[in-house]
């Protein structure tokens, strides 16, 4: 309730307080967050424009999960808090894209209510510009019928994970409940240029490698730079074929938070957390954050292959890195692999399975091996309301004894219930 209250309130002021006509209409190069966006990784590329005035998309979603999920670690190890089967905290995003001009669109996602942070807080937004046109008519016309460039506080492209995963309440583009062990996501200010002619895709970014902004401490974090080059190409109405490559390099940060960005937190509630656990300060249970604190290298391989109704997401990641008090770096290795089978009235159900690995030196003394299998189905009950459940069984090897994930596992159940307009 409180979080229909605080959606519907924010809705109500922004119709009063705005001259400009909000239209949930389509816009251009713009990923829909229904139904219609499963499978879209960067936004849509089209030189073609609608554009006849500023327009204002509102939209949004809301989750809800009923958690079964039991967990446990070795004899002697530090004690678990109990929990049991009821709901989580319902979570909603706002969203506002906004058509400023002829090919320039902006994006902001507001968090109003999420497990690490209960009120609102705003996850960040950006311009898209794919059209130079509001600067001067035609200029460079043929070199921006293929560029695309982001400039903001945004979700950064590292990876093709990320654009599966559940952002918040944002989960219909996510198949299963959770997201991977070793959830790579941040948000950083900074700028992200893209080409991309006849299936072949290049990007190249930079940030300035911080999560939280201010001016202070000017030396203590470097620019973090960003590349993906890929191929993706739709061969016939039955077969695609999408493959990419990443990377983002840290040379050093006061604190790097590639795999330490979700300020949303996990979807499974309280697992493998302490008795003194709270929902909002324990809010990464069950995820991997390698602590590679102070310089890191991350590199990602993802192909995707859809046959029909068949579908094939994978993910390979090596991930190498240190704190400054380390001398040197330490190494994880990811690997995963969705596969799925849509069927139905226009692929409206689906049943997956998911495999997913971490491996890697913890610190000295610990070299880890987390690993997770996944089941799931789900039933698009129209485009916007998607409904689904996920079977989880989690393990933790090679963590020191007494330690809290020593013979760690948890297993058990989620349902999720997800809308987004």
């Amino acid at each position: 309730m409180r979080t229909f209250i605080k959606f519907s309130l924010v809705i109500a002021a922004l119709g009063l307080s705005t001259g400009i006509q909000a239209q949930n209409r389509d816009l251009d190069n713009y990923r829909q967050p229904d139904k219609r966006g499963i499978n879209v990784f960067e936004s849509p590329k089209d030189t073609a424009s609608t554009f006849d005035g500023i327009k204002v998309r509102v939209g949004g979603a809301s989750t809800l999960q009923y958690q079964a999920l039991d967990h446990e670690n070795a004899t002697g190890a530090t004690a678990l808090i109990p929990i049991g089967n009821n709901f989580n905290l319902a979570t909603a995003n706002l969203d506002l894209d906004v058509a400023l001009a002829k090919g320039v669109r902006m994006h902001l996602r507001t968090y109003l209510s999420s497990r690490h942070h209960p009120e609102p807080y705003v996850k960040g937004g950006y311009f898209q510009i794919d059209n130079l046109d509001f600067i001067k008519e035609g200029l460079l016309a043929e070199t921006m019928k293929y560029v695309t460039i982001n400039i903001g506080h945004m979700e950064n492209n590292y990876g093709d994970a990320h654009f599966r995963r559940s952002d918040n309440a944002q989960a219909i583009y996510n198949p299963f409940v959770g997201n991977y062990i070793m959830d790579a996501f941040t948000t950083e200010v900074g700028a992200e240029v893209y080409f991309r002619k006849n299936g072949f895709i290049s990007m190249i970014g930079a940030t300035n490698g911080k999560l939280n902004q201010g001016a202070n401490a000017p030396s203590a974090t470097s620019p973090s730079v960003m590349a993906k080059l890929g191929y993706d190409k739709q061969f016939n109405t039955d077969l695609r074929f999408r493959i990419t490559g990443s990377i983002y390099n840290s040379a050093y940060s006061a604190r790097t938070y590639l795999y330490g960005g979700d300020r949303a937190g996990s979807r499974y509630y309280f697992v493998m957390e302490p008795t003194t656990a709270t929902s909002s300060a324990n809010y990464s249970s069950g995820l991997v954050n390698p602590g590679l604190t102070n310089k890191l290298t991350a590199i990602m391989i993802n192909p995707f292959v859809k046959y029909k109704g068949f579908e094939f997401f994978g993910l390979f990641e090596t991930v190498s890195g240190r704190k400054f008090a380390e001398t040197d770096r330490r190494n994880f290795t990811q690997l995963g692999a969705d596969l799925l089978y849509r069927f139905g009235k226009n692929e409206n159900l689906y049943v997956a399975g998911r495999y997913n690995s971490v491996s890697g030196e913890l610190d000295a003394t610990q070299d880890i091996d987390v690993q997770r299998i996944s089941l799931g189905a789900g039933w698009f009950m129209t485009k916007n309301i998607l409904a689904k459940v996920e079977y989880v069984n989690q393990t933790y090897d090679g963590y020191t004894a007494g330690s809290i994930m020593d013979g760690g596992k948890f297993s058990g159940f989620v349902a999720e219930a997800v809308i987004s307009f």
